[in-house]
C-alpha cells in the first residue's frame, strides 16, 4: 500500500473518543477495550469533535465519583453526542440512562464484548483486506446476489411432529441491531435479495418481549413487523420464510403493497382439518387461515403464498384427508409442497392412535400434489401477458435463468428468458411472459 493509500485510508478510519474514569481496574478495562478498538481498525480522537463515538467508562463506587461519571457523560452528549456508557455506574440499575436517557447503550463494569457489540452497531467495523481474514459478510455458500439471514435460533411451539426444540432449544432472537448490520453487510458486498429465515420468523422478539434495540442511532423494536420495515429500507428484495399465520402479520402485508419487501409469505399451515391440527400442536385453525388469505389478498392482490402440509399424520381419516384437499381448492395457493408423514425419533406423534399405513400416506400425498399441480398451473396462466420483475441466477448462450418476486430460490419456480444473452447473475430486468407450464414461466425480456 502506498503511503497516499495510506494516509487515505487512515483518514476514513472511524474514531472512537474514550473517557476512562475509576480505579486500576477499570483503567484495565479501558486497555482492554481500546485494545480491540485498535486491533478492528478504529482511530482513537483526542477530542469530542473529531470523535465518530464516544465511550465513557464509569466509576460508581461513592457519590462523588457517581456525579463525576454522570458530568462526564452529560459533556460528552453534549459535545458529541453519540455515547456508549460502560464500567461500575452501569450496573447500577437505571442511574444513568435515568439521568442521560439519550446514551445509545449502557453495560457494567468488565465487558468489552458487549462495549464493543454496542460500538459495533452504532459505529460499524471498517473493513481491512490487508489484515481482515474473512469480508464483512461473512463466507457465504449462496451466489453473491441472495444470502439468507437468520434472525433466531430454536422454537417455543411444541408440534408434536417435530423435534427441533429438543436439539435447538426454546426461541431466541438475536438482537435487531446485530440483525440489521449483517443485512446491511450482506447488501453492501452486493447482495439483491434477502431471505428472512428462523423457526418461527412471526415470533421473533416474543423472548425479549420485543425490547427496544438500536440501529444507526435510532431506536427500533425487536419485532418482526419493525425489522421487516427496517430491512425494507435497505433497498434490496426482502423474502419471509417460515411465517406463522399469528395476526400481527397482517401488519406486513400492507409493506408489500407498498413495494417495502416482496409480496410473498411462506406459512407452513400442515393441515386443515381442526382435529388433526389440533393432534400436531399447530397454532391455528383453517377457517381463520382462510379468511385471513383472503384478507391479504384484498390488501396485497400480488401476494404470493406458498406452505408445506403433511399428508398421512397419524390418525388421520379419509374425511379429514378430503378436507385439505377442499382448503387447497378454497385457498388456490400458489406454491405448495407436501410430505408423507414419516416417523421421527423422538416426536410425540409417534405415540398416537390409529397410524396410517405407509403406502397409504403416499397415496394421499401423489392426490394431493396432483390437486396442487393443477391450481399452480392455472395461477401462471394467469400470468401470461404479463411483464414482471425478473432476478437473474444463471445465464448461458441460449438464454437466462431467473426469479420472480414469487419465486424463493430452490423450493419454487423460475423464469425462463429467451434470446437474453449477456445478462449476469444479480441483474434485475423486465420480462415479459409468453408461457406457462405447471412450475415454471417462460418470456422475454421487455423491449
Amino acid at each position: 500500500m502506498t503511503a497516499a493509500k495510506t494516509r487515505k485510508a487512515a483518514a476514513e478510519a472511524p474514531k472512537v473518543g474514550f473517557v476512562s474514569l475509576g480505579c486500576p481496574k477499570a483503567l484495565v478495562d479501558s486497555e482492554r477495550i481500546l485494545t480491540r478498538l485498535r486491533a478492528e481498525g478504529y482511530l482513537i480522537s483526542g477530542s469530542y469533535r473529531d470523535a465518530d463515538l464516544v465511550v465513557v467508562n464509569t466509576c460508581g463506587f461513592i457519590d462523588a465519583a457517581v456525579d463525576e461519571s454522570l458530568d462526564a457523560i452529560g459533556e460528552a452528549l453534549a459535545e458529541n453526542g453519540k455515547v456508549i456508557v460502560t464500567g461500575c455506574l452501569g450496573a447500577k440499575g437505571s442511574v444513568v440512562k435515568d439521568a442521560h436517557p439519550r446514551v445509545l447503550a449502557v453495560t457494567g463494569p468488565h465487558a468489552t464484548e458487549e462495549v464493543m457489540s454496542a460500538v459495533h452497531t452504532y459505529l460499524p467495523k471498517p473493513h481491512d483486506p490487508f489484515v481482515d481474514l474473512v469480508p464483512p459478510q461473512g463466507i457465504k455458500l449462496t451466489p453473491k446476489h441472495f444470502a439468507y439471514l437468520k434472525i433466531a435460533e430454536g422454537c417455543n411451539h411444541r408440534c408434536t411432529f417435530c423435534i427441533i426444540p429438543s436439539m435447538r432449544g426454546d426461541l431466541v432472537s438475536r438482537p435487531v441491531g446485530e440483525v440489521m448490520q449483517e443485512a446491511e453487510n450482506l447488501v453492501k458486498a452486493g447482495v439483491k435479495e434477502l431471505l428472512v429465515i428462523s423457526q418461527d420468523t412471526s415470533a421473533y422478539g416474543v423472548d425479549v418481549r420485543y425490547r427496544t434495540g438500536f440501529w444507526g442511532g435510532r431506536p427500533l423494536k425487536t419485532r418482526m413487523t419493525e425489522l421487516t420495515r427496517a430491512l425494507g429500507d435497505l433497498g434490496v428484495w426482502v423474502r419471509l420464510h417460515y411465517v406463522y399465520p399469528y395476526p400481527h402479520v397482517d401488519e406486513i402485508v400492507p409493506l408489500m403493497a407498498q413495494g417495502k419487501v416482496l409480496p410473498y409469505l411462506d406459512v407452513p399451515f400442515q393441515h386443515a382439518s381442526p382435529r388433526i391440527l389440533r393432534l400436531m400442536k399447530r397454532p391455528a385453525n383453517a377457517e381463520n387461515n382462510l379468511e385471513r388469505i383472503q384478507a391479504w389478498r384484498e390488501i396485497c392482490p400480488d401476494i404470493t403464498i406458498r406452505s408445506t402440509f403433511i399428508a398421512g399424520f397419524p390418525g388421520e381419516t379419509e374425511a379429514e384427508f378430503e378436507e385439505l384437499l377442499q382448503f387447497l381448492e378454497d385457498a388456490q395457493l400458489d406454491r405448495v409442497g407436501c410430505f408423507a408423514y414419516s416417523p421421527v425419533d423422538g416426536a410425540a406423534a409417534n405415540a398416537l392412535p390409529d397410524p396410517v399405513p405407509q403406502e397409504l400416506r403416499e397415496e394421499r400425498r401423489g392426490r394431493f400434489m396432483a390437486t396442487q399441480e393443477k391450481i399452480s398451473a392455472r395461477r401462471l396462466r394467469q400470468k401470461i401477458g404479463r411483464t414482471l420483475v425478473v432476478l437473474i441466477d444463471e445465464s448461458g448462450e441460449k438464454g437466462a435463468i431467473g426469479r420472480s418476486s414469487a419465486d424463493a430460490p430452490e423450493i419454487d419456480g423460475v423464469v425462463h428468458i429467451r434470446n437474453a444473452r449477456g445478462l449476469k447473475p444479480g441483474e434485475i430486468v423486465q420480462v415479459r411472459i409468453t408461457r406457462s407450464d405447471s412450475h415454471d414461466l417462460y418470456g422475454e425480456i421487455a423491449a
